[in-house]
């Protein structure tokens, strides 16, 4: 259609993976363990890829893995060495919002690559979207779905279909309706916390948010007004809500997650979906950490009668 054609304008389009290709782990972020990372790499030696590790994945800077301008050059080779096809963050934590804005974006837009991570991975994504209109894939490779799901959307041009899951935390959350938009965002605090600095346009834009519970109610109600007021979500035409099951229980003074969310994007006036398989706390049907990927800045299609999500590709 012509409306997604102007929709998706600019946007970059990564080639898709195939055997062979080689996928460089970086921790633009918090330091990870080694069994993670080797954990990574079986998983990617599984789909017929070749896992590298990048020099400071290790390090360690206080909470941060290394300094600023180790985990920023990591990260930039990443992106210019035009024999790796995936980048993939070996965990979030802390820090990626110190070197988000310094990426050598020159070199993104001559070689378009997906970048895979969440949480403080989120304001990477914004950047990337923001300063050349690279989309990515907010998620990780723990979990069952989540390695499923990471493989169809790097491996297949193929749309991927995300559904309401009944009795989720976020799911109470449900304002009628159908729309069409680019999907954008990610990590509630992390958008909030961008404010003003690399939040792409949210005009015809689906927003997708998820977050875990550090303190009360009070955070998310602030993040959100923040968002508002700021005139961060001008133009939003629908939000798809991941997991929010940190506040499963929790209530304060008689308000629970799904009375902040109904007061917060109720003003809106536009289609809500919750309940998303998508984010922080989530478990699996093994009883072990999962989410499902998103692909992040390619359009979406939410349909709240269906309660379901579908997202265009982010390769080509």
């Amino acid at each position: 259609m012509w409306l997604d054609g102007a929709m998706t304008a600019g946007f970059l389009l990564a080639p898709r993976l195939r055997p062979g290709d080689r996928v460089r782990l970086v921790s633009p972020a918090s330091s990870p363990d080694r069994a993670s990372v080797d954990n990574c790499l079986a998983v990617l030696d599984g789909w017929g890829l070749r896992g590298e590790v990048a020099p400071h994945v290790f390090d360690k800077w206080g909470y941060m893995a290394g300094s600023d301008a180790d985990r920023l050059d990591d990260l930039n080779e990443a992106f210019r060495d035009p024999e790796v096809r995936t980048i993939v963050a070996t965990r979030g934590g802390a820090g990626a919002y110190r070197i988000a804005d310094q990426i050598d974006f020159a070199a993104v837009g001559a070689d378009p690559k997906p970048l895979v991570g969440f949480s403080d991975i989120t304001y990477l994504h914004l950047s990337l979207l923001h300063h050349c209109q690279l989309g990515g894939i907010h998620g990780c490779l723990v979990g069952e779905t989540a390695q499923a799901s990471v493989r169809h959307l790097l491996m297949t041009t193929d749309p991927i279909l995300l559904r309401r899951v009944p009795g989720a935390v976020s799911a109470a959350a449900d304002i009628p309706g159908t729309v069409r938009g680019r999907l954008i965002g990610g990590n509630l605090a992390s958008l909030a916390t961008s404010t003003g600095v690399r939040i792409p346009s949210m005009s015809g834009a689906i927003l997708f948010l998820e977050d875990q519970r550090v303190v009360g109610l009070g955070s998310i109600d602030r993040q959100l007004t923040q968002l508002i007021s700021s005139r961060a979500l001008d133009g939003i035409v629908g939000v798809a809500l991941g997991s929010f099951e940190g506040f499963r229980g929790y209530s304060d003074r008689g308000w629970t997650l799904a009375d902040v969310l109904a007061d917060r994007l109720g003003h809106l006036g536009v289609p809500v979906l919750g309940g998303l398989f998508a984010g922080h706390d989530l478990i699996g049907s093994s009883g072990a950490p999962d989410q499902t990927a998103l692909p992040l800045g390619s359009l979406a299609t939410l349909d709240t009668t269906d309660g379901t999500l579908t997202v265009d590709p982010v390769v080509c």
